[in-house]
């Protein structure tokens, strides 16, 4: 029944030890057998998620930067991008100066970043991806920006997106991956926007697709899956709206979800 599986990538597939299990990587090779395509949907970067898509042998197209970039892995063939509009990142990059924040630009598989400190260092050891020290922001902001980040406190980021949602919520789409991540995005560069291409782009259904993660940036895509998956470990209101919710990423969540629902074991 199902043909494509999209995968959330950490908290998700990776284990806390940010590691993928044996028989995670064996479930994926049987799903892959018999058919299913499986993909990654995460809100890495497209040279991080590289690394972990050959870790589980994967050969294609894989969904980045929240939705906003769908790729191949060998070629590198783009299939679908979205930027953030040019007038929305300069408003956002003068909220950030007025306020001293901390914000991170994604240009062509780049990073960029106008300071070294802790929160980029931080940032690189985790996605394991250099970055880019540009103190002139000025020259890089009218360039289209696949994704756009501040790293802040939790509570912090919540107050700020609901001073920016009425500012330029018109024209980005504002999430978190990770509770001291706030990201902007094009508001076509979401994860569901991205797993319905990808069900097009391969000829089949929405009701033929499985999309399993564990934040609030998944819920557009498990929202539009046939089937939805919350890991075990997901926020509560993740878990609200799923079709179904798994064992945790340290319990084999994405293994179960495959043997369950496609190899039927």
């Amino acid at each position: 029944m199902y043909k494509l599986i999209a995968i959330d990538i950490d908290d998700t597939l990776l284990t806390d030890d940010l590691t993928v299990t044996e028989g995670t990587k064996a479930a994926l090779a049987a799903a892959a057998e018999q058919g299913v395509f499986v993909t990654l949907a995460t809100g890495r970067m497209f040279p991080s998620a590289k690394k972990i898509a050959a870790q589980i042998e994967l050969n294609v197209p894989i969904i980045t930067y929240q939705g906003s970039l769908v790729k191949t892995l060998f070629d590198e063939q783009v299939l679908y991008e979205r930027s953030v509009p040019e007038d929305a990142a300069r408003e956002l990059y003068q909220f950030c100066q007025d306020n001293g924040l901390h914000l991170q630009l994604y240009i062509e598989d780049q990073l960029y970043v106008e300071e070294d400190n802790d929160k980029i260092k931080g940032y690189s050891a985790l996605s394991k991806i250099p970055y880019i020290v540009e103190p002139d922001f000025d020259r890089l902001i009218g360039q289209p920006s696949t994704k756009m980040l501040i790293i802040d406190d939790p509570d912090k980021l919540d107050r700020i997106a609901e001073q920016l949602a009425p500012v330029i919520g018109d024209r980005v789409h504002i999430t978190k991956s990770k509770p001291h991540y706030l990201e902007f995005m094009h508001k076509e560069g979401t994860k569901g926007h991205a797993i319905q291409f990808m069900a097009s782009h391969i000829g089949c259904t929405m009701d033929q697709v499985i999309a399993i993660g564990d934040s609030w940036n998944d819920h557009e895509m498990i929202e539009v899956a046939g089937l939805g998956v919350a890991m075990d470990n997901a926020l509560p209101k993740l878990k609200d709206i799923a079709n179904y919710v798994t064992r945790s990423n340290n319990d084999e969540g994405v293994r179960h979800v495959i043997e369950k629902f496609v190899l039927n074991r």
